[in-house]
């Protein structure tokens, strides 16, 4: 896949990771311009922590985030991060998200590449809204 591994003072690491969340009530919000939107949202806060996105995609009420993570980092500070930054940014910039008690469930699933191969989970996630 032509990663680079991250090289720190005492290690060199390749993880990576596979989440998938929900549109709080799976209502289908993630089309147009609030799905542009939301896409650069999670790589910019996915950038801010210092991961590498390797493919996200967004498909009407869920979204699906291949990332690369340094070994500092729990799965669950990159979905606080994520979910938290793109649910704010996006309830300001859409005042009509403000309706809904929360943009995201509290609940995600993560999966890591060891199972498969990451050019099979990036040709799952990238060929997303093919289905």
């Amino acid at each position: 896949m032509g990663q680079d591994f991250w090289h720190e003072n005492t290690s060199v690491s390749l993880i990576n990771y596979h989440f998938v969340w929900i549109v709080r009530r799976r209502r289908k919000l993630l089309t147009g311009e609030i799905d542009k939107r939301v896409l650069a949202l999670i790589r910019q806060a996915v950038v801010e922590i210092e991961c590498q996105v390797i493919a996200v995609e967004t498909h009407l009420d869920h979204v699906h985030l291949f990332v690369q993570a340094k070994p500092i980092l729990a799965p669950y500070q990159i979905m606080h991060k994520v979910k938290g930054f793109s649910s704010h940014a996006l309830r300001e910039e859409f005042p009509h998200l403000k309706k809904l008690p929360s943009l995201w469930t509290r609940s995600y699933f993560c999966g890591t590449a060891g199972n498969v191969s990451g050019d099979t989970i990036k040709r799952y996630v990238e060929q997303q809204k093919t289905k």
